[in-house]
Order: C-alpha cells, then structure tokens, then sequence
C-alpha cells in the first residue's frame, strides 16, 4: 500500500481521537505507534536517514489529509519529521547517534533561545525552549543556542552570529508542563530546558547557513523550503474540513430571525463560494510552486531564486486563504462553534494557532516583492 493510501486509512482514527488528544494535550499513545508503524514521520527524512524521501507534493497531500482529520494530529507527524536536519551532521556521527533506528522521532526549535560556551570540543548548553510539539513521545529534542564570546554571540567568518542547531536526546533534557492553550491543544508542544549541558560540537548543525552533509534531493529545495514543505498542508486540511463541514450542516441550520437556511442564503452562498475559490486556488500554488521547483531540482540540482520565493509564497498564501475559509465556517456555524467538542470550532482554534507561528508572518511576502523588485533584504542574523 502507497504512503499515501496509508495515511487515508488511518486518518479516521486521527479524526475519531482528535478529542482525546486535546484532553490528553498530546497524541494518543496508540496512535503514535500506528505513526510510527506507518513510516508517516519519515516521509520528509533522506533515504541515507532511514526515511521515505517523498516528493514535496507528496508530503504536502499526506500532511493535509491528515490535518483535515484532526490539526493537532497534522502538525505532530510534521514536525516528527524534524529527523530530517540530522542530515546536517556528519554521516558517521549520525550513524553512531541513532545506531541505525529508522523510526525515531524529534522535535525542532530553531529559535535561539540557548547559550553555549566552548570548552574543549564541547559546548555547554543552558536554555529553555517553548514549542516542542510531540515531545512527549520524542526520541531525541533539537534547540537553537548561540554560542557566546563573553556577553555577547559569537561571529562567524562570513559575519553571521554562531546560531546553531543542538541535538541530544531526550532523557538529557527536562520537559515543563505548559501547553495550556487556544487550539492545536494534542500537540504536547511543551517547553524544554537543560542545564549546563555537555554536547559534543559534532552534535550541532547550523542549517541557517550551511550546506546539509547527506545526499537530498528533497533538502536539496533550501531550508527554509523545506520546513514550508512539511508545513503547507496543514492550513489546507484543516480549511478544508472546516468547509466539509459547514457544507454537511448548512442544508438545515438556520440562523436566528431568518426562515432560510443557511444553505439558501445568498450571503453565506457569496462568502463560501469566495472561501472555497480562494483555498481551492491557494492549494493549486502549492502544488505548481513546489511541483515546478522539485522538477527544477531533479535536472539541476537546485531551485531557482524566484523557485524558492514562490514556494514560500505560496505556503502564506495557503495560510491565508485557510483562514478566510475557516473564519466564514465559523461565523456561519453560530454559538455551537465556542464548544470544544465542536470540529469547526476545533479548526478555527486550531489554524489561528498555527497562524501565530514564524513560519507564517507576512514576513514571507514581503521577502518574494523584495526580490523581484531587486531589493536586498536586511540580514537581521548579522552581527551589528
């Protein structure tokens, strides 16, 4: 069976559990074994890591499908495959960490909220982190640090402050009970802390700025592409079951002081159609984006700049026409939308969380008109 048909014969249970999940505040035990047994958090980890390597698109649809089951469930697998940025550490280094287990899980950081000093080859690692989705079930955690000259961040030869990548596996780390939130409630997206942490420098990566050391077509697209990769489907599923479901209930809710229902009423008529043409058109970005930029890749062994911009693009756009659908859902549904146990009330909690993550600023916008109207943008990682 494809990876693809895998994941639609386990989306119902996602679906039917995404309540327990929010109770629980992480994914359901069973279901991470099911995850696990069905390779969906190696779909977007390089072959020479024990992965799948799907095409993006590919990644894309299996994410969505199962963002449309349940959010939480959609950005835990995705996020479980943050396996992907061992690539960056050497081959023999990987092989000695994860001693050739294909079905690790990990979470990924990237914000810089460690510091570091060297001592010998090592570095000592102080920090606590927040947003470490699936944690909970996580074999090994991944944080951003600087390494420090003195108060300060350290300055690489090409001017850039010494950001870096640490990994190290769970059990070094202390997980703090804090995900009490608005939606995405199942991801387990608990803060991290260590204390005086001896890592060894092998054990860190700055993918920000370097090259990845293992053979991907798939990372081949850039970093940030990448991560827009595993994350673009999530908006698009969990719009898209908003919309499901609006559709299923419009036929016989009726709003108050009115006789028609909502399905015979010409302004909901005009908002939905708007929704569902602007996610229907946002999903085709998506796909010709990274469609487009994936073929490039496999001929020449990397997208161009415009490719990137238009793959970054395209993931905001998905955001923002899910948002538009999953705000129209919502408005219609009336007050039962305020319940938990409400799907579209789930998924407008769920995607206005998503929404708050840096991924998807406007930032990404801004970045596509600066290059094609040839403007340099401003490296806001360089030391001042």
């Amino acid at each position: 069976m494809s990876v693809i048909n895998t994941t639609r014969a386990i989306a119902p249970e996602f679906a039917a559990r995404a309540a327990e999940g929010e109770q629980l505040r992480t994914m359901p035990a069973e279901l991470v074994a099911r995850v696990r047994q069905a390779g969906l958090f190696r779909i977007a980890v390089p072959r020479s890591l024990g992965g799948l390597e799907c095409d993006p698109v590919t990644v894309i649809e299996i994410i969505e499908e199962i963002s449309r089951a349940d959010g939480s469930a959609g950005w835990t697998v995705a996020i479980g495959n943050s396996v992907a940025f061992f690539a960056w550490l050497e081959p023999l280094v990987v092989t000695e960490m994860l001693g050739g287990d294909r079905e690790i899980v990990s979470t990924g950081v990237f914000a810089p909220m460690g510091r570091a000093v060297r001592d010998g080859g090592d570095f000592v690692l102080t920090g606590r982190w927040p947003f470490n989705s699936g944690c909970m079930h996580a074999d090994w955690f991944q944080t951003g640090f600087f390494v420090m000259d003195g108060d300060r961040p350290a300055v690489r030869p090409d001017g850039n402050l010494d950001w870096r990548f640490a990994f190290y596996r769970r059990e070094q780390a202390e997980i703090i009970d804090t995900w009490h939130t608005l939606g995405l409630r199942g991801t387990g997206s608990h803060d991290v802390a260590v204390h005086a942490l001896r890592i060894p420098e092998s054990h860190t990566a700055m993918p920000f700025y370097d090259p990845p050391r293992h053979e991907s077509a798939l990372l081949a697209l850039g970093f940030s592409e990448f991560t827009a990769a595993i994350l673009s489907g999530i908006p698009l599923g969990i719009a898209r079951r908003a919309l499901d479901e609006l559709e299923a209930l419009a036929p016989t809710k009726r709003r108050p002081n009115r006789e028609t229902t909502i399905a015979e009423d010409a302004h909901a008529q005009l908002q939905v159609g708007r929704a569902e043409g602007a996610l229907l058109s946002a999903r085709a970005f998506v796909v010709d984006a990274f469609g487009d930029a994936w073929d490039h890749v496999r001929t020449t062994g990397a997208p161009t700049p415009k490719q990137q911009g238009e793959m970054l693009l395209s993931m905001q756009q998905a955001m923002d026409a899910s948002l538009q659908a999953v705000d129209v859902a919502y408005e219609f549904t009336g007050a039962s939308a305020v319940f938990d146990d409400n799907p579209i009330g789930r998924c407008w909690r769920d995607l206005h969380t998503a929404r708050q993550h840096v991924v998807f600023s406007g930032y990404r916008t801004t970045e596509y008109a600066r290059t094609r109207f040839e403007i340099q943008s401003p490296v806001h990682s360089r030391a001042a």
